[in-house]
């Protein structure tokens, strides 16, 4: 009967290397090859069919697969060309971090386990609520992403504003631009979409101040409790800011919890264009912070930061009698912060990114990305056939393609095509969302490689696609 051997070790060792090899010369020119491929049917009907052997496999056909039928079959968010989500493209450190950190497989919940990197990482929490704005009673971890970070903060601001009795009475204040995630998790802790208030937003895509303050005084009126609201910092569909210090002034004369779900736009702390669209930030009571979008981090790794980090203490931490000797006096057992108990080193590879690359580079970069979303918003507004329907903010903007022959429906059909042929044709990564009643194209420019010269033949594409389907529909 075949089995691992430990002898085998020497051809795993050589395969890492191959590997490592391998995936340079692939990324060595990013921008060579196609955006997305989809797999065929064929592999996809091989992999969906494929049985677990009785008896193993050699190592090299097995990793031959993988390189083969598997990893080539995804998007690249690594290509220039490459707009279609906000999760950004990853820095080579970041992928050095992980495959250490995975090698060395340590577990990061407590003292015992992983003093230095537990340091590394409160050394790392703490750079960051600095960047917010917070004093040093506050706290936070890293968890898996922008998911997991908003529902431990939710949970925080649940047990911080309700008792066990009144939950049922709980209201969480929302508008129709905030991530699914929240209202996702929202459901997970406990409450009914009957608890929700989804508060208008104004031509911009901003929660309007004065509808939310009158209902909050509405929910009040009826002896309900207002428990929080989830204000967003960088909208994923328009990179909309909410505006934060009206909302945290309400929070605090209403005696609300104010979240801020950061995922994508708390990056903007670090640059030097943009930042001034975060004031008010530093009155959140938690923010919610993605290093694997616009920090250039692998998946995953995000962050939950709050103001005062006992709130975590108070809902998570319920250390049993076995885990008493490896409580730590020195440093946060992460563990004790959040839903995790085990939980990798997230935090090394962001640590190893900021140690190597510094903070002035990290905000060139952050800041080209809206230089290139300002060159795309000045194309848009000279051209004849480009209708702009968000302005470019956080390194997103939306448009569409307009033909006065068109009707609205007509129009959304043409924009949706234009879409699926981009990607079809592997030249660039572009996908629709939905805006003011309109099928509109986004495009996120937060690529530091990307080029002007990408941006122009995106753009001459789709246009050469309109063309295309104009004169074959009309």
């Amino acid at each position: 009967m075949k089995r691992y051997e430990l002898d085998e070790d020497a051809t795993i060792e050589a395969i890492m290397i191959e590997f490592i090899n391998t995936f340079y010369e692939g990324e060595a020119n990013p921008g060579k090859g196609p955006v997305c491929t989809i797999a065929p049917d064929d592999v996809l009907e091989r992999l969906k069919n494929q049985e677990m052997p009785k008896q193993g496999r050699d190592v090299e056909s097995v990793v031959s697969e993988l390189m083969t039928d598997i990893y080539p079959y995804s998007l690249r968010s690594s290509h220039p060309r490459h707009f279609g989500f906000i999760p950004g493209p990853a820095t080579k450190l970041s992928v050095l971090g992980d495959l250490m950190s995975s090698a060395y497989n340590v577990h990061a919940s407590n003292w015992v386990n992983s003093s230095a990197a537990s340091t590394v990482e409160e050394n790392t929490i703490q750079w960051l609520t600095k960047q917010i704005g917070y004093d040093n009673q506050a706290g936070g971890l890293f968890v898996s992403g922008g998911s997991m970070a908003n529902l431990t903060g939710l949970i925080a601001a649940r047990d911080k504003i309700l008792t066990e009795e009144n939950r049922h009475l709980g209201v969480i204040y929302l508008s129709d631009q905030t991530h699914h995630s929240v209202e996702k998790g929202l459901k997970i802790i406990g409450f009914t979409s009957r608890q929700f208030r989804f508060i208008e937003t104004d031509d911009l895509f901003q929660i309007k101040s004065d509808v939310l303050e009158k209902t909050i005084l509405n929910d009040l009126d009826q002896g309900l409790v207002p428990c929080c609201v989830v204000a967003t910092a960088g909208t994923t569909n328009t990179g909309t800011v909410d505006p934060l210090d009206e909302i945290g002034d309400l929070c605090s004369k209403y005696n609300l919890w104010m979240h801020v779900d950061g995922a994508y736009g708390a990056s903007f702390l670090l640059s030097t264009n943009q930042v001034h669209r975060l004031h008010g930030i530093h009155k959140a009571d938690s923010v919610s912070w993605d290093a694997h979008k616009l920090l250039f981090q692998t998946y995953s790794c995000a962050m939950i930061l709050v103001k005062d980090k006992q709130d975590l203490l108070n809902s998570f931490d319920a250390s049993p009698e076995y885990l008493k000797d490896i409580d730590g006096d020195r440093v946060t057992n992460f563990g004790s912060l959040g839903i995790e108990l085990t939980r990798p080193t997230r935090a090394l590879k962001l640590w190893l990114s900021l140690q190597t690359i510094g903070i002035e580079e990290y905000t060139r970069r952050i800041d080209y990305g809206q230089t290139l979303a300002n060159y795309v918003q000045e194309r848009i507004i000279k051209s004849n056939h480009w209708e702009m329907i968000s302005p470019a903010q956080f390194s997103i903007i939306n448009f569409r393609y307009v033909h006065p022959s068109l009707n609205d429906l007509e129009t959304d059909a043409l924009n949706t095509y234009l879409a699926k042929q981009i990607v079809a044709d592997e030249f660039a990564g572009i996908f629709t969302t939905e805006l003011k009643g309109h099928t509109v194209l986004r495009m996120c420019t937060i690529n530091p490689i990307t080029t002007i010269a990408d941006l122009e033949g995106t753009l001459n594409h789709l246009e050469t696609l309109a063309t295309h389907y104009l004169n074959t529909n009309h």
